[in-house]
């Protein structure tokens, strides 16, 4: 494997973290729970919320005006919006008000209504073989995830025989850079880094060379987790796409957006600056197990249309899976993806 820090042993970084190691990824075993079981167990907390919430509801009562707001409520909590909370509870009503109704059939009812929304950005992540290196930009801010994402895709990756090389752009932080070299070891990826503080855009255009070099399937370019109210990082995240381009004009041929799951509506935030400056092709949603809040999801789908490629759950390499629309929906409802209440 050819791995670069500017010809530096690992134990210099290390050292950049004071003489202690820096955090190592887990890559585990894949579990052999299926994987809407591990989503059940993830999305625990934001099912609980929702589907537990219903139950309280519509126990022993009908659907009149109480339970109507009282459930839109519940949806507005969770993180789904005002305008889709409103939607969904019309149409639940509608033909049942002022009738008995089951805790189930309600449940039953919001999980076709949130598959209904999400079943068009459910997109698999899909590759254009003619273009090689297929160029991956990797965006987010701070705290996200990207990445460990990074890594656990480039597990994926690797695995179905794509060779790929990670570049690590985040030049502001040692300790991403040493995370991605961590990932890049465990996975068999190529490597290229330089010191922290180097110029981001140069070193995307030293990636994209040598992938060319290498022959490699995929590069995968990660950037400073900056913050999208900072100018002048969004400044040099544009100049980093400038730079790409000189080498492509096509590229990058995707340009993923990291979200955290528990910022709730911030995402909404995040997702209109980062597709204004790094034109954002898909979304990538993490921490899904850290929050009551996953009907976010619904409000992103809702006002962008922006495809969702994969969701995590969990800090092993198989809790990020392509995201799957009905599964999703039927759990945050309260009920299993095999169809039985939860």
């Amino acid at each position: 494997m050819n791995n670069e820090t500017a010809s530096k042993p690992a134990g210099l970084i290390a050292r950049l973290f004071g003489g202690k190691p820096a955090p190592q990824p887990e890559i585990t075993p894949v579990a052999n729970r299926p994987w809407w079981k591990r989503l059940s167990l993830g999305l625990g907390r934001t099912a609980s919320a929702i589907g537990g919430g219903i139950t309280a509801l519509f126990t022993t009562r009908k659907l009149d005006r109480d339970t109507v707001q009282g459930l839109e409520d519940l949806l507005i909590g969770a993180d789904l919006g005002v305008d889709v909370a409103s939607r969904i509870v019309a149409r639940i009503s509608k033909d049942r008000f002022d009738t008995h109704v089951t805790p189930e059939e309600v449940r039953e009812a919001l999980a076709a209504e949130v598959e209904a929304v999400l079943a068009p950005v459910a997109v698999p992540f899909t590759f254009d073989e003619a273009k090689k290196p297929f160029i991956l930009l990797m965006v987010g801010v701070n705290g996200a995830g990207k990445t460990t994402t990074i890594g656990k895709l480039a597990a994926k990756f690797q695995a179905e025989g794509r060779s790929v090389l990670l570049a690590a752009g985040d030049t502001f932080r040692a300790a991403a850079i040493e995370q991605l070299q961590v990932w890049a070891t465990r996975t068999g990826a190529a490597f290229l880094a330089r010191p922290q503080g180097a110029d981001a855009a140069g070193l995307a255009f030293e990636a994209i060379e040598k992938a060319h070099a290498l022959g490699s399937d995929i590069v995968m370019i990660d950037t400073a987790g900056r913050l999208q109210n900072k100018q002048g990082l969004m400044d040099e995240l544009a100049k980093v796409l400038r730079v790409i381009k000189k080498q492509d004009e096509s590229a990058p041929h995707a340009c993923l957006l990291v979200l955290d799951a528990t910022v709730g509506q911030n995402a909404l935030n995040q997702v209109e600056v980062f597709r204004a400056v790094a034109g954002v092709t898909g979304l990538i949603m993490t921490k899904l197990d850290g929050t009551a809040r996953g009907g976010i999801l619904v409000a992103l789908a809702t006002k962008f249309g922006l495809p969702v490629h994969f969701i995590g759950i969990g800090e092993g390499v198989e809790d990020l899976e392509p995201f799957a629309a009905r599964d999703f929906a039927r759990i945050i409802a309260g009920l299993d993806a095999s169809g039985d209440a939860a």
